[in-house]
């Protein structure tokens, strides 16, 4: 199979433009869209959707993306053991990871980045709402959750502790609960869709937070809302710590049933699609990361 259509595909995937993604390896746009329609008839498939106004991917190209990366992976990979091929870091790539982690913690980083790999152009996906990695044909993804899909690899960047907390203004006027049942008759914050959580406290006793059965409700989408939302005093939430860390510290947020945990504590994880060899690009981006937030996190200072 031709690597080099691959490598078509593939930028064509991720500009969503095949005379785009040909222009920039060098080829006259008749040639790229060629290209692509015999690698579509070798495969007995239709990869990407045309039309007058854009490209998309088809189901079959969904399904095909990752096995394209991981063989021009291996070809790169087989060139550089032999001190051939490409050696420095460039193309595109994409990152999609959580929008308020990413405004904290990661764009302030990003200057450094981009001058240690000026040839590479990294394309970020921020959104608080839950994606398909592979459906969405992201290079890497920060996930804050318990990993469970067996298609993905991860390394784990840090842990992601969550309590429950609310502003001093809000308990003064609503009282401080005692015990987990005491959280029903009070004022919750939590996510759209949000499952309730599991929580147990020090001596096993399960509970749960559940805003949907709670006296009244407050349904966010986004994590800095929740925090604000808290801080101003709208209810109880429950909060990563690397979000909440510094106003626990300064008392404009307190801790609520500081004996209780979250049953399931997610971590941080850097996840991308199961494949034998990692693209020297999305490897760059998970050391920098790793070595810059997940060695020593900054909430755990």
């Amino acid at each position: 199979m031709d690597t080099a259509s691959l490598r078509l595909f593939v930028l064509a995937c991720e500009c969503l433009n095949i005379s785009a993604a040909g222009r920039a390896l060098g080829m006259a746009p008749a040639v790229a869209s060629t290209r692509i329609a015999k690698l579509e008839h070798l495969l007995g498939a239709e990869l990407l959707h045309r039309s007058t106004r854009k490209v998309s991917l088809s189901s079959e190209g969904q399904d095909f993306l990752p096995y394209a990366r991981e063989i021009i992976a291996q070809e790169d990979a087989a060139l550089a053991a032999l001190g051939k091929g490409q050696t420095k870091i460039a193309g595109r790539l994409r990152f999609a990871a959580p929008s308020t982690f990413a405004q904290i913690y990661i764009a302030p980083l990003l200057p450094k980045f981009m001058d240690t790999y000026p040839d590479l152009t990294l394309d970020l996906h921020l959104s608080d709402a839950q994606f398909n990695l592979i459906e969405g044909s992201y290079d890497l993804a920060l996930r804050n959750s318990v990993l469970e899909d067996s298609s993905l690899t991860a390394r784990k960047l840090a842990d992601d502790s969550r309590i429950l907390c609310a502003s001093p203004e809000y308990l003064q006027r609503h009282g401080i609960p005692q015990s987990p049942t005491d959280l029903q008759g009070h004022r919750l914050i939590g996510f759209r869709d949000m499952e309730p959580t599991g929580l147990v406290s020090s001596d096993g006793l399960a509970s749960e937070f559940a805003p949907n059965r709670a006296a009244q409700r407050l349904v966010v989408n986004d994590g800095m809302t929740q925090k604000k939302a808290t801080l101003d005093g709208a209810g109880i939430s429950i909060n990563s710590l690397w979000l909440v860390h510094e106003e626990i510290t300064s008392g404009r947020l307190i801790r609520v049933l500081p004996d209780l945990a979250v049953a399931d504590q997610p971590s941080l994880w850097l996840i991308y699609p199961k494949s034998n060899v990692v693209s020297a690009k999305v490897r760059v981006l998970i050391d920098f990361l790793i070595a810059q937030i997940g060695s020593r996190p900054t909430w755990l200072r």
